[in-house]
């Protein structure tokens, strides 16, 4: 108690005529009155700022989070650059235009190469991998990523006529509708306008258009060409009613399954297992690329098939048949009507292309595995 007493009389007793006294510094205040008081003031000064600023952090973490600050342009530009190199595809290495498959791993595929890799994997008779990982990869072991396409769909891309940006998901809309760059042709193209240019020019080259003051004789001419393409593509129709008029018509689904030959470099080919039509027992039989030695190795791929004859038969027995894309199936497949008499001596027929459309559609069927399609056999009565 002495001491505390002591202590209060000597403060008192500085306040008269101290700085410090009058700031309510004891002792210590005299202690650092060595130097003429800044330095002890700036000191004492400072604890009351760290004590606001422990007080502001612990009213920061309570406080709503702060808006994101908008990316300059040049930002921009590189986060853009860096989500063009994270949701590219692993294969072709651009960003996907339809759907995005992912491996186990997580690893981006495009629709195109995924199909790709699988028909490239049946080729050669091995287990597709993913290029990243070498995990397995098949339909069933790999899914979509519709958070990835939804994302690239959002990117921006440029316009192959005008060159503005759009997002991917619009893209194709302001290039076929919406741009005044894109190519056009002229509305009397149909009767020999060969003009092509860009919209914003296209009305006023109509105005000057010379085709529709043409001759009669000349239209004429250009429609004669009109006239028989639609020929063709009417007989082919024509050919189909006529055959579904006969009396013998038989149709069955039927399941390609892929196998090997017996060489010392085995070849891939298809058949399908033995099944009855118009009372009789048939196999059909597939290849590729008419059984080249390295398919793989080929862009360019398509398939061939044959329809054979396995049951006796007395007499000649004369049909056509065509071959269609099955009920679950989304292959495009045009009609092409093929013709043979089948005999004991005669009971294959020649490989005859099978009418898809591109090799794209080839690689489809190449990657199920089976392919499923639909038979017609029409007998001809003689």
């Amino acid at each position: 108690m002495s001491s505390m007493e002591e202590r209060g009389e000597l403060a008192v007793g500085a306040a008269p005529g101290s700085s410090s006294a009058g700031l309510g510094v004891g002792p210590v205040g005299g202690a650092l009155d060595a130097g003429p008081g800044s330095a002890g003031l700036a000191g004492i000064q400072e604890e009351p700022g760290v004590r606001r600023d422990g007080a502001a952090s612990e009213a920061d973490a309570d406080a709503p989070p702060k808006k994101r600050v908008r990316l300059q342009e040049g930002e921009a530009g590189k986060l853009e650059e860096r989500l063009y190199s994270v949701l590219c595809c692993t294969v072709c290495l651009d960003l996907p235009k339809a759907s995005v498959y992912q491996c186990t791993n997580g690893h981006l595929m495009c629709a195109g190469c995924f199909i790709h890799l699988l028909a490239d994997a049946r080729l050669k008779e091995e287990q597709a991998t993913c290029p990243n990982c070498r995990c397995e990869i098949s339909k069933s072991l790999c899914c979509r990523n519709l958070a990835v396409e939804k994302a690239v769909s959002e990117l921006p891309s440029d316009c192959s006529y005008c060159l503005k940006q759009f997002p991917r998901s619009s893209l194709d809309h302001h290039q076929s509708e919406e741009c005044q760059d894109r190519v056009t042709q002229c509305k009397y193209k149909r009767i020999g306008c060969p003009w092509q240019g860009p919209f914003h020019e296209l009305s006023a080259h109509e105005v000057e258009c010379s085709h529709p003051s043409k001759t009669g004789i000349e239209l004429m001419g250009i429609l004669d060409e009109m006239d028989q393409s639609h020929r063709r593509e009417l007989q082919l129709y024509n050919s189909i009613f006529s055959l579904l008029s006969f009396e013998k018509i038989g149709f069955t689904e039927v399941q390609f399954r892929p196998y090997r030959t017996d060489d010392f470099i085995t070849r891939l080919y298809y058949e399908t297992p033995r099944f009855t039509v118009l009372n009789q027992t048939w196999v059909l039989k597939a290849r590729v690329n008419d059984s080249e030695r390295n398919p793989n190795l080929s862009c360019k791929r398509t398939l061939s098939f044959q329809l054979i004859l396995k049951s006796k038969v007395n007499s000649a027995l004369e049909c056509s048949f065509l071959l269609l894309k099955g009920p679950y199936d989304d292959v495009k497949i045009k009609p092409v009507i093929q013709h043979h008499v089948f005999s004991n001596d005669a009971n294959e027929t020649e490989y005859a292309p099978l009418p898809i459309s591109d090799s794209v559609e080839c690689n489809k069927l190449l990657a199920a595995k089976n392919i499923n399609l639909r038979l017609f056999i029409f007998q001809i009565q003689k």
